[in-house]
């Protein structure tokens, strides 16, 4: 036996999946530990109003976040802010390496890195973020009822959330930035059935224009002429992609073509005792409740798993 350090249970990831996971395995009594490189509470806590959670109405991300950490260190959970740089899959253990060069041991890890919404990369984007611009109709949409929109993206989720945003805005426009969809055939003809929806055509989104607290139009330019043009909007959904967070999934572990991680559901990974919970994870619907439901059901399988590795290693 060596003198690294040994957990029950590494969780990775201290978003709505990571922090619920802590929550649990410290009410299961194990020992588990909590590694975060960023921010605390994930992408909620840059949200600026969650309106979904159940229970709580109206509460900002922010402060959503802060209690999630609050609860899981009061039953004991250590959430530390350091970097992992790499998990290495093993047999008693599995080792999780550390930016400083340190190494970790656990006998489960539960992963919840989360994904990253894909940018445009344009002036006011960044700037006008949770004040007219999002990458979430069903979180946001509320905030723009009776109002007008622009929804950015030409694929099967931009087609989805233009056509749920057009039962509560007065108008959408869907910006795309070639004369085709990439969506579905039937998601198209429910688009072009959908009166409150139009389809402007090779056409990008080059600025977001406000008034320094809520974004009032954007500035577009077509592909084909160049031509250029400003016009006005409440709002902004950007939809060009989503990328699951999986630099530390080691490659014995499945994913599928778009690299989220299948598993099974227990949310363990195909790899005994690595467990996947949130966005990281391959499912439907990337909601907070969806990824803390995710981590509550990964850290009752991890414990099971701890519970069953140690009594193999005590014997009958």
């Amino acid at each position: 036996m060596t003198n690294q350090e040994s957990h029950e249970v590494v969780i990775i990831g201290g978003g709505p999946a990571g922090l619920t996971a802590g929550l649990y395995c410290k009410r299961a009594a194990l020992d588990a530990v909590l590694y975060e490189k960023g921010l605390i509470g994930g992408q909620i806590a840059i949200s600026k109003e969650v309106e979904n959670y159940p229970g709580l109405q109206g509460i900002k991300g922010f402060d959503l976040a802060e209690k999630m950490v609050r609860q899981a260190e009061s039953f004991g959970l250590p959430v530390i802010q350091k970097e992992v740089a790499g998990v290495a899959v093993g047999g008693e253990y599995h080792t999780v390496a550390l930016a400083g060069g340190e190494t970790v041991r656990a006998v489960a890890l539960i992963l919840a890195a989360g994904g990253s919404v894909r940018k445009l990369g344009i002036p006011g984007e960044a700037e006008y973020l949770g004040s007219g611009v999002s990458y979430c109709a069903t979180c946001d949409g509320f905030f723009f009822r009776d109002k007008t929109v622009v929804v950015v993206g030409g694929g099967d989720t931009a087609v989805e959330e233009a056509l749920y945003l057009s039962k509560l805005t007065r108008k959408v426009y869907l910006v795309h930035r070639r004369n085709s969809l990439r969506a579905s055939r039937i998601l198209q003809e429910r688009l072009m059935s959908e009166p409150a929806i139009e389809v402007i055509w090779n056409t990008i989104i080059t600025e977001i224009r406000g008034n320094g607290s809520t974004v009032e139009g954007v500035v577009f330019e077509n592909t084909e002429t160049g031509e250029k043009g400003e016009s006005p909007t409440d709002g902004v959904f950007i939809f060009v992609g989503y990328s699951p967070n999986n630099r530390l999934v080691p490659p014995e572990i499945r994913k599928n073509g778009q690299g989220f991680v299948i598993t099974d559901d227990k949310c363990e990974t195909s790899v005994p005792g690595i467990f996947a919970a949130g966005d990281l994870r391959q499912k439907f619907a990337n909601q907070i409740v969806v990824a803390a439901a995710d981590g509550c059901i990964a850290a009752l399988a991890a414990a099971h798993y701890v519970e069953l590795r140690k009594g193999m290693r005590e014997g009958p």
